[in-house]
């Protein structure tokens, strides 16, 4: 079936000097009765895509082809344009400097209909009033000038003018910009009725949320070049480019209390001349390849069929680290002289991806910190497997485990104990090159300092000749981050980072273990028995009880709709969930840690009975 509208190798230039290159080989197809969303950065080339359907660049340089069904839209003159223009295709413009403001919005409305379809002046009359009628705009509105109107009514009447000849195709030009909440809504609802009639909608929007309402796919636009398009759930829910994931981390949402992530380095110079993939510059996933060429669209590494591509040559993100199935158990005496064995970890399997922050949480015992050590194979599991950048770490000996060791690094839970109290600042920090053999003793001395001024901590002569016991435990935090990352790791798993530290240093921790996540892309495992923490922080959340996953989902999802009395427990401790007492918890292990201490309510919640809460 032939598409609504179709773009193949969209190319569009503005004139200097010097030139912008606005897009770059831009394909897309718009369906029948679909909702199509494109979302960028401002400068990304949305807006440029939306006059080149429409054929209004002006003096720009475009090339490629855009069909409007069989119409060859690149072929017409300015006869053949006004056939098609605001019958078949029209648009909705994000400025209210659209409308002619010496025109009153019902004659604007009834000019596009006596233009385009020949009709007498009371017919055309007729048709404006119903289109404002079905917009939303009282009757008194037509007469009025588009000065006399809010910001929300202008933008209604825009799409008043948009729909006066009933145009099968509509391009949205950020249709949601500069609205109050409620008109906003009243938008939302209106083109949500237009596509349930059949029309094909072309959103161009930097409002995420407004997308993932309306949409039913959406397209990621960088410097005028597609970076991931696929089914609009998997690519919000799931970003598979980096580019994507720091879109959404910048996106503020009254769901949940994330706090937001930028995009590292500068927006795109759009008169400079891309080599190889425009992110290049903004990636932290890059290696040489990257600069060979533009990447072709591949489907996401784990995803065969989906209808999801990305623009990478990796795949997309990275999986750091892929653990499957990871168990450890260790012996107990019980009474009398028999002895059996404790499951600490049961079954837990977790993937990390690059950039990508997953938060281990539970009560005490719940086998969090075990699966850390796991992960980095400080802890030898007693079934299951590892894998770190794709290779195998439990079967990795010699030069490649100590490859491994310096590509993964763990933060302690107490610095106190983890570092040596007999060796300074200078010296605990640089243990880790010395070890590795990285470096002359300068290149050490400097790497030691990159990592204090990365770590926000001086790297005076003072200061590196000092001893744990001199150090707050802000500092002394800081300190042991400062080891893990003076070998540039690619995973950092951080156990109970904040644990004994005051509010403040608690903050000046968090945002630095964020900001370095974000400039340097480390995919993290934060482990904490804390919610409230991951929920600004983490990007899947994974809950453990008795050594087993009994819940993971994004953090506003467990926020919004727990399903498991732990997670409820959680976040009631946390201050986040009414329903529950905030001094309700979980219960004290009086037995294996492998039994669940919730199975009894599990079990009332699925057969409808009831069952008082136990403390």
């Amino acid at each position: 079936m032939t598409a609504a509208l179709s773009v193949r190798g969209l190319r569009v230039e503005y004139p200097g000097p010097p030139p912008v290159h606005a897009l770059d080989g831009v394909d897309l197809e718009l369906r029948h009765g679909e909702c199509l969303a494109v979302f960028g950065e401002s400068g990304s080339g949305k807006s440029s895509l939306a006059r080149a359907a429409l054929g209004l660049l002006g003096d720009a340089r475009c090339s490629g082809s855009i069909h409007l069904g069989e119409t060859d839209l690149t072929a017409l003159d300015e006869d053949g344009w006004r056939a098609v223009r605001w019958q078949r295709l029209a648009m909705v413009f994000q400025s209210s400097s659209a409308l002619n403001p010496v025109l009153r919005v019902g004659a604007q409305v009834a000019e596009a209909v006596q233009v385009h379809w020949s009709v007498r002046s009371g017919a055309a009359q007729a048709r404006a009033e119903a289109v404002l009628a079905w917009v939303g705009l009282a009757a008194d509105m037509a007469d009025r000038y588009p000065r006399e109107l809010s910001g929300g009514e202008r933008r209604l009447a825009l799409l008043a003018v948009a729909l006066a000849c009933d145009p099968d195709v509509l391009v949205l030009d950020e249709p949601t910009a500069g609205l109050d909440p409620i008109t906003r809504g009243r938008v939302l609802t209106l083109l949500a009725q237009l596509r349930a009639q059949g029309r094909s909608l072309l959103l161009l929007t930097h409002d995420i949320d407004a997308l993932t309402q309306l949409a039913d796919r959406a397209m990621v636009l960088y410097r005028g070049w597609v970076a991931e398009r696929g089914p609009v759930a998997r690519v919000i829910d799931d970003p598979r480019h980096p580019y994507t994931v720091g879109l959404l981390n910048a996106r503020p949402t009254l769901a949940t209390i994330k706090d937001l992530r930028g995009i590292r380095g500068d927006p795109p110079d759009p008169t400079a001349v891309a080599v190889g993939c425009p992110f290049l510059p903004r990636c932290t996933q890059s290696i040489d390849r990257c600069a060979d060429g533009r990447p072709a669209e591949v489907a996401p590494d784990g995803e065969a069929d989906g209808g999801r591509v990305v623009a990478c040559v990796r795949g997309g993100l990275v999986q750091v680290v892929r653990a499957r199935n990871l168990r450890k158990s260790y012996p107990v005496r019980s009474r009398g002289l028999r002895r059996h064995r404790v499951d600490a970890v049961a079954d837990v399997s977790v993937d990390v991806r690059e950039g990508e922050v997953v938060g281990l949480v539970g009560p005490n015992g719940a086998g969090k910190s075990t699966v850390g050590l796991m992960l980095l194979r400080l802890l030898e599991p007693d079934a299951g497997s590892v894998e770190l950048e794709g290779r195998d770490l439990l079967a990795a000996d010699g030069p490649a485990l100590t490859a491994a060791r310096r590509r993964a690094q763990m933060l302690f839970q107490d610095p106190a104990e983890a570092l040596s109290p007999r060796m300074s600042v200078a010296e605990t920090v640089r243990e880790p090159l010395d070890v590795q053999r990285i470096g002359t003793p300068p290149e050490r001395a400097e790497a030691v300092r990159r990592a204090l001024a990365d770590a926000r901590l001086p790297s005076d002569d003072g200061f590196l000749q000092r001893h744990a016991h001199e150090l707050s435990g802000g500092q002394l935090q800081r300190v042991a981050l400062a080891r893990a990352l003076v070998l540039e790791p690619k995973l950092l798993v951080a156990d109970e980072p904040l644990e004994g530290l005051d509010p403040s240093e608690r903050a000046t921790v968090l945002q630095l273990l964020k900001t370095l996540q974000v400039e340097r892309g480390m995919a993290m495992v934060l482990i904490s028995h804390d919610l409230a923490v991951m929920l600004r922080v983490a990007d899947r959340v994974v809950v453990l009880e008795g050594g087993r996953i009994v819940e993971q989902d994004t953090g506003t999802r467990l926020l919004l709709a727990p399903q498991h009395p732990v997670t409820r427990a959680l976040l009631a401790a946390a201050g986040r969930d009414p329903a529950l007492s905030t001094n309700g918890g979980p219960a004290a292990h009086d037995g294996p840690p492998h039994t669940s201490e919730y199975e009894e309510e599990l079990r009332c919640e699925e057969t409808g009975s009831s069952a008082a809460w136990r403390p």
